[in-house]
């Protein structure tokens, strides 16, 4: 039994039914995790180094790959570790560390889709005043804002774990998690809950709203504009549903399974689910990306890259 979180740690029970298969899971996580990196650092240098691509909509989508990046890069090599080992601890200092990563991720990666639904609605809508309303000052701004608000955010989710005792020390995942955590506690966790579902309320509606907005907008200007307009949309804006509808049911399956008995479900599924918005999501970006925006694709075949 755990009485504090001094000293503490915790023990992920997940990792148990991988057996005989962890070499194997093993290498499947190191494969996918190298694909990420190279992918997104590729995408990231070619923004950085061609002219053409400094417009606002690929900066945000290189703030978009640089959250990739701080996902995986904290996340892979401790996976990758506690596959090969065979004691599944974590300290409880570094497992806070993991609960700010992993919802700090999550923030900042809906609030730059945000960000990005945006920037179409103004390019789509407004596109004679766009590079008047979308000025340098204004992304900075943005995304500034984008990582700064969820990074503050989550310090006080944490800030208000880390004070809490436990009364026990299993989490039946392969990584730590604000609920299983926080479930796990014997002290008043009344605070952190009314603070929570505040914190979630806001993170999810406001942008949700906005997305609303800017997509209806967009909608109709292309009922009522020229066939060029809606190619234009299309082309712009089908790479960034599809992230956001990826990144909206990854979400979706860490929530149900984080809420409810999900014991009926096979190990590996749960698992699966868990890590899906945090392994998919990261190699999904590029690829979407890279392959539907024409201007990537073209600067990749100047490059003479297929």
């Amino acid at each position: 039994m755990v009485n504090s979180t001094q000293g503490s740690y915790f023990t992920f029970s997940a990792y148990s039914h991988s057996g005989p298969m962890k070499h194997v899971f093993f290498f499947i996580v190191l494969l996918l995790y190298m694909l990420i990196v190279f992918a997104n650092l590729f995408l990231i240098v070619l923004i950085s180094v061609t002219r053409s691509l400094h417009e606002p909509m690929y900066v945000f989508m290189c703030s978009l790959f640089v959250n990739e990046l701080f996902c995986s890069m904290w996340l892979f090599p401790f996976l990758l570790v506690q596959i090969l080992s065979d004691t599944h601890n974590i300290s409880a200092s570094f497992c806070f560390l993991q609960i700010f990563c992993v919802y700090s991720y999550g923030s900042i990666e809906y609030a730059n889709l945000v960000i990005m639904a945006y920037d179409r609605y103004l390019a789509i809508c407004f596109p004679l005043q766009y590079n008047t309303r979308m000025t340098t000052y204004r992304v900075v701004v943005l995304i500034s804002l984008s990582w700064l608000f969820p990074f503050l955010g989550i310090i006080v989710v944490v800030s208000l774990i880390v004070p809490l005792q436990f009364c026990g020390n299993i989490i039946n995942k392969v990584y730590c998690d604000n609920y299983s955590t926080v479930k796990l506690a014997c002290s008043d966790t009344t605070i952190i809950n009314i603070y929570g579902i505040m914190y979630a309320s806001f993170i999810i509606s406001c942008p949700s709203c906005v997305i609303f907005y800017t997509y209806m907008q967009i909608l109709k200007v292309c009922f009522s504009g020229s066939k060029q307009t809606r190619q234009k949309a299309f082309s712009t804006c089908t790479p960034h549903l599809a992230s956001l509808l990826n990144f909206s049911c990854g979400a979706f399956f860490e929530i149900i399974q984080s809420r409810f008995n999900m014991s009926s479900v096979p190990n590996m599924l749960r698992i699966f689910l868990s890590l899906y918005f945090l392994t998919c999501q990261p190699l999904f970006n590029p690829v979407m990306y890279g392959l539907n925006i024409t201007k990537i694709r073209s600067t990749c075949r100047s490059l003479g890259l297929k």
